[in-house]
């Protein structure tokens, strides 16, 4: 019987790890799906477990919220037909206690509706001082009352008096108002006589003003004749003036010179300025001729250079055309001379491959491949 050593158990522990260790880097190398992801699997299972724990815990939460809410709802139920119940006894209380002590014979208004009212109640009137006959009563009106004789009297005397006081006051009246008449009389012929006074003084005033604009107006109209003759005047020497300068001046006999600007030789005044010179007008038909000599120049030249222009497009293209011409022939030939090169390494290609497999008869299987890429390393 063979004994196992320390030295042996520590290489046989040692050799466990590692194969442990390559067991552990296989599954890491060969899992395609966390090599290409490159993330950490176990860290995500722990995430996932993590929520599905929070996921629970929260569904549980919600579920007790839920049964208490459920609770709350028939406690709420049963206090409600509780409280219900209570009004409806209280309201039954009420309205026994006030069929038994609150009768309508024992209210304090009861004889406004009662219907013995008429029977136990006093005649409406005994006399004219009696207590009942209130304001709002309308038991008493005026002329209704025992003293109707006495008081008709009263009210006879009463009403000469005043028929009396009122003739006096009338005649007191009377009076005054032909006072008043008399001096408004007065007040109005005094008024008159000023009024006239004034009107007479106006007139006077009136007419003194009149002769002195008149005065004045006569006086202006001969200033202004004798003013309108020395401007007339002057305006007739003024103008036989300016004639005689036009006549003398440069603008009608037409001077040259002097539509000269100060700015230079080669500018001139346009509201002094007659025309051009005969030099002047010869010097520009002139420039005129040489122009249009030279633009028929320049014309024929450019009618030149678009022909040869011309002519050297058309023979561009012949060029061009005979050149892919030539070229279509030369492809068409390295074609044909391409294809028959590889038919001739077809054939070679074919009997390579018929002389190897005549040669090499062990073919390689399945388990030749199955060996390669089983370790780590």
């Amino acid at each position: 019987m063979a004994v196992a050593l320390p030295k042996d158990l520590r290489q046989d522990a040692s050799l466990a790890k590692r194969r442990h260790a390559e067991l552990c880097r296989q599954k890491r190398v060969f899992n395609a799906r966390n090599r290409i992801i490159g993330g950490d699997t176990e860290a995500w299972d722990v995430q996932v477990h993590d929520q599905k724990i929070k996921e629970a815990t929260e569904k549980a939460r919600h579920e007790t919220f839920a049964a208490e809410t459920k609770q709350n709802d028939k406690i709420m139920c049963i206090l409600e037909n509780r409280i219900k119940r209570d009004r409806k006894n209280l309201c039954r209380a009420i309205s026994d206690f006030q069929q038994s002590f609150q009768k309508p014979e024992t209210r304090r208004e009861f004889d406004l509706s009662d219907p013995l009212a008429l029977k136990k109640d006093l005649p409406a009137r005994q006399s004219d001082n009696d207590i009942r006959n209130t304001i709002s009563g309308m038991q008493k009106f005026m002329g209704e009352d025992l003293n109707f004789h006495e008081r008709k009297k009263f009210q006879e005397e009463q009403n000469r008096e005043w028929s009396l006081q009122q003739q006096r006051e009338w005649k007191n009246a009377r009076a005054e108002q032909k006072c008043a008449e008399a001096l408004y009389t007065e007040t109005r012929l005094q008024f008159d006589e000023a009024a006239k006074h004034l009107q007479k003084l106006e007139s006077t005033t009136r007419k003194a003003v009149c002769a002195s604009v008149k005065d004045f107006n006569k006086r202006q109209a001969i200033e202004s004749v004798e003013r309108k003759k020395q401007e007339k005047k002057q305006e007739q020497e003024d103008n036989l003036a300016e004639i005689t300068n036009l006549l003398r001046g440069d603008l009608l006999s037409e001077n040259p010179q002097q539509a000269a600007s100060s700015f230079g030789p080669h500018r001139v005044l346009p509201d002094r300025w007659k025309g051009m010179t005969q030099e002047q007008l010869e010097q520009i038909r002139l420039v005129q001729k040489q122009q249009v000599q030279e633009k028929l120049r320049l014309q024929e030249e450019k009618h030149q250079r678009d022909l040869d222009w011309d002519r050297r497009r058309i023979q561009g293209a012949r060029a061009t055309l005979l050149f892919e011409r030539q070229q279509r022939r030369q492809q068409c030939n390295l074609r044909k001379a391409l294809d028959s090169r590889n038919l001739t390494l077809a054939k070679e290609q074919r009997l390579q491959k018929k002389y190897m497999n005549e040669v090499y008869t062990n073919q390689p299987t399945g388990d030749y491949f199955t060996q390669f890429n089983t370790g780590s390393r």
